[in-house]
């Protein structure tokens, strides 16, 4: 399995920014979809934003408007901006990536990073 990385988790308080950063530069598919996860404790993963094949974007209701995915191409680095954050925005966040259209389903991904903390 091909290990990404992630950085920039920490604690801030609720409205607070964060941006993450997953260094994905040793995952090379010709063709691939990226995707940020989390997970808080006692709780499922659950798909956050998500970067498809074709450049497409999407993201859970829960974050649409305050998240912005994006991705340094040259670098292979996948970026997360969270701004105006709250308590429920609080997990380990993971990026994923996979030689796929799209990143929807976690468990059939088989590139992922061992996850940031975020507490908001």
């Amino acid at each position: 399995q091909v290990r990404l990385k992630e950085s920039g988790g920490g604690s801030v308080q609720a409205g607070g920014s964060l941006k993450l950063s997953c260094d994905a530069s040793t995952y090379k598919p010709n063709y691939y979809c990226m995707a940020w996860f989390r997970q808080a404790p006692g709780k499922e993963r659950e798909g956050v934003a998500y970067l498809d094949g074709d450049g497409s974007i999407s993201y859970v209701d829960s974050v649409k408007g305050r998240f912005t995915i994006s991705k340094d191409s040259a670098k292979n680095i996948l970026y997360l901006q969270m701004n105006s954050l709250k308590p429920d925005d609080g997990g380990m966040y993971y990026c994923a990536a996979a030689p796929f259209e799209q990143c929807r389903a976690w468990n059939a991904l088989d590139a992922w990073g061992q996850g940031t903390l975020v507490n908001a």
